[in-house]
């Protein structure tokens, strides 16, 4: 297990450089000079030439390139050329709302996908099956921005049960910040939730046919009880996968519904920074949740041989 860890380990640290790179480039390539675009228009070219010099942005692309991902190492992301503050203040500021919106986001969907996929499963092709599946279709077809301001309208400026958008800071209260993600964490849960419903169901059903299950109910379990003892943790693999494919969308997919309801978060961050050509920003918002993919990927990775011991063995 011990090898398998650090092989992982060595893959997702190559996985990791390699995304910096592309992402630098990337970056480079987009048109439209930070210099210029901070200037106007109308600037002086030997004014706009010295600013460039000040960013560091007329030195050669390797050198460039190292000193980014020096600093990076070092905790350093460099310094806005928009807002002229490190840009690790600004990420700070912003991942504070992104996360627990995040975590918040994807415990509702879980919550609400659980047992709805295992009411389908257990109560394959009956009415409950059926207005599960129903259900799910119409929270995957459903925009999740336009469900969000379905939520604003309802519960916002009908009923006054939370405020239209906006968020007051952790240092108003726990509760007050978590009640105004709370209609954001639905909008977005809304659709990951129907998408984890059928996955845990068609996975539950796939389990529910396997010899061992006809074993169990063989040596006297009820279906309840084999379903709970056997067929769960068995289902879990592919419920897994898409939950870390789920906390990477929301954290890094959330641009819409933050926009939406005026939250201050990572999303809308890089979306202002894209805005005002302020790269440096977007390069480390982009690079920032590309390690949290990473690291995501690292942990399921060690929930699947949690969860399967077969796999455990598999990869000793």
């Amino acid at each position: 297990m011990t090898a398998y860890l650090l092989r992982r380990l060595l893959s997702l640290s190559l996985s990791l450089v390699a995304a910096s790179l592309v992402i630098f480039l990337v970056m480079e390539v987009v048109p439209g000079d930070p210099a210029s675009f901070m200037m106007g228009i109308n600037a002086d070219p030997q004014a706009v030439a010295a600013l460039r010099t000040q960013l560091g942005l007329d030195q050669p692309l390797p050198l460039r390139y190292l000193g980014w991902i020096s600093g990076l190492l070092q905790g350093d992301f460099g310094i806005s050329y928009t807002y002229r503050v490190p840009v690790s203040e600004l990420i700070a500021e912003r991942v504070v709302i992104s996360l627990p919106l995040t975590l918040y986001a994807l415990a509702l969907s879980t919550l609400i996908a659980f047992p709805a996929g295992i009411l389908a499963a257990s109560r394959r092709n009956s009415a409950s099956d059926l207005s599960v599946m129903g259900a799910t279709q119409l929270g995957v077809a459903i925009p999740n921005f336009w469900f969000a301001m379905i939520l604003v309208l309802v519960f916002a400026v009908n009923l006054r049960w939370f405020s239209a958008g906006g968020f007051p800071g952790w240092e108003a209260g726990f509760w007050p910040a978590m009640k105004a993600l709370t209609l954001p964490a639905i909008a977005l849960a809304l659709p990951q939730a129907s998408i984890l419903a059928r996955v845990m169901r068609s996975s539950l059903i796939d389990t529910l046919n396997e010899d061992f299950m006809r074993t169990a109910r063989a040596k006297g379990l009820s279906r309840g009880q084999a379903l709970r003892r056997h067929a769960l943790r068995n289902a879990l693999i592919p419920v897994l996968t898409i939950i870390g494919l789920q906390f990477s969308f929301l954290l890094a997919g959330g641009i819409i519904i933050e926009n939406v309801f005026y939250l201050p978060g990572l999303g809308r961050l890089a979306f202002q920074a894209i805005t005002q050509r302020d790269l440096i920003v977007v390069r480390s918002v982009v690079i920032l949740l590309v390690f949290a993919v990473i690291v995501v990927t690292f942990l399921v990775d060690l929930a699947y041989a949690a969860a399967d011991p077969r796999l455990r063995r598999r990869r000793t």
